[in-house]
């Protein structure tokens, strides 16, 4: 494998108009009244998140109590040596991930008590579901299986791809969905080695980490559904938030949502319902929600233990921006870093499905770089009109 590229310094949320100070200035904002006005919080909660806002926007970092149930695995992941700083001048990947760990603090989520427990983003996260578009896309289900299996399995990769774009439907239902020409939107394009490493054999075994929950976590689980149903693993790990994260990643509640949603569905959506519930009860389909899995951390810092958890995947598919930045390192490397360059640190043959939303970017051609950049400026890096599909073996 090639040697990892030199390191550029980590992206910092100190630079006002850069993409990181406005999600830290005004994003996080937006998040507290949203979740303020999702719940009738009573006066404790508000309080609460009126501190939040205050620390996050003119304040600086706060420690944990020292009965935090999670201290000790915060001390190890920084907290001790950024309390006191501003949010602004530390790791914009750690600025996050801390944002989020203490808006659930403020919500009672972490408190024994009535608000224990409650994902304070469920609303919209169910919104999603029962939206007409998700029924519409569902519905598209039925015209994908007129197609053959490689169609099919590529209209749901770019399905699983776009996510949450709403692109879904058009991936299942045009009659292009298995042909490169069906993703104008692709900046760089390994469907093909990924499919090569999910051999008809049915002996490999899959991991997914997945991103999203609603609109995108469907279609990861109809992708997971297909490659069982077709034969192409023995067994898929679904890796997923253990607790509420980045306003929509998926937890195990909102896989079980998710599939409730499938079930009641009619067509073929209810059909991958099936295969999927079927699976997770006889171990075909095995969950994982592992502490790291919202530490802010980098991927190159794996814990032994999930290390050890993914090594055995042929497979592990990486979906969505927040993972990509943390399988690449959250730095603004030159876009034309090699990708496999990057990722030596992972455990198996990794998988990268992002739709670009932050300025982190590896692995494109030179050509392509110069070609976005005179048709968009920078503005391709964050827009979400842009995707890619990267694989390193």
């Amino acid at each position: 494998m090639p040697d990892t590229p030199s390191a550029p310094p980590v992206i910092l949320g100190n630079e006002p108009g850069s993409f990181p100070h406005g999600v830290l200035a005004e994003r996080h904002p937006a998040i507290i009244r949203q979740v303020r006005e999702s719940f009738p919080y009573g006066p404790a909660r508000h309080r609460a998140l009126d501190a939040l806002l205050e620390s996050c926007t003119k304040g600086v970092v706060e420690p944990l109590p020292p009965d935090a149930h999670d201290r000790d695995r915060w001390a190890q992941w920084g907290l001790d040596e950024y309390v006191g700083h501003s949010w602004y001048d530390l790791p914009w990947l750690w600025s996050e991930s801390y944002f989020y760990r203490q808006l659930l603090d403020a919500v009672g989520y972490f408190t024994e008590g009535p608000w224990q427990g409650i994902d304070p983003f469920r609303p919209s996260k169910l919104g999603e579901l029962d939206a007409p578009e998700a029924a519409e896309e569902l519905t598209a289900l039925d015209r994908l299986a007129g197609l053959p299996p490689a169609e099919q399995a590529q209209a749901l990769l770019h399905g699983s791809l776009w996510g949450n774009r709403a692109d879904l439907g058009f991936r299942l239902s045009d009659a292009s969905a298995g042909t490169k020409e069906a993703a104008p939107g692709l900046v760089a394009d390994d469907s093909d080695l990924l499919w090569s490493l999910l051999p008809p054999s049915g002996a490999a075994t899959l991991s997914l980490i997945a991103d999203n929950a609603g609109r995108e976590l469907i279609p990861d689980l109809l992708l997971i559904a297909h490659i069982l149903r077709s034969g192409q693993v023995r067994r898929a790990f679904l890796h997923v938030k253990p607790y509420p994260y980045y306003v929509s990643d998926a937890t195990t509640a909102d896989v079980l949502d998710a599939l409730r949603r499938l079930n009641g569905a009619e067509g073929a959506a209810a059909a991958y319902g099936r295969v999927l519930w079927a699976a997770m009860t006889d171990g075909r389909l095995v969950l994982r929600a592992h502490p790291f899995a919202a530490a802010p951390l980098p991927f190159a810092d794996l814990p032994a233990d999930l290390r050890d958890d993914l090594a055995p995947s042929d497979l592990t598919i990486v979906k969505g921006d927040l993972n990509y930045r943390r399988l690449v390192g959250d730095r603004l490397w030159p876009p034309t870093t090699p990708f496999a360059g990057v990722t030596t640190h992972f455990p198996t043959s990794v998988a990268a499905l992002r739709t670009l939303k932050s300025d982190v970017i590896t692995g494109l051609a030179a050509e392509t770089e110069s070609a976005l950049v005179a048709a968009e400026g920078q503005r391709w890096r964050t827009g979400g009109t842009h995707a890619l599909i990267q694989v390193r073996t």
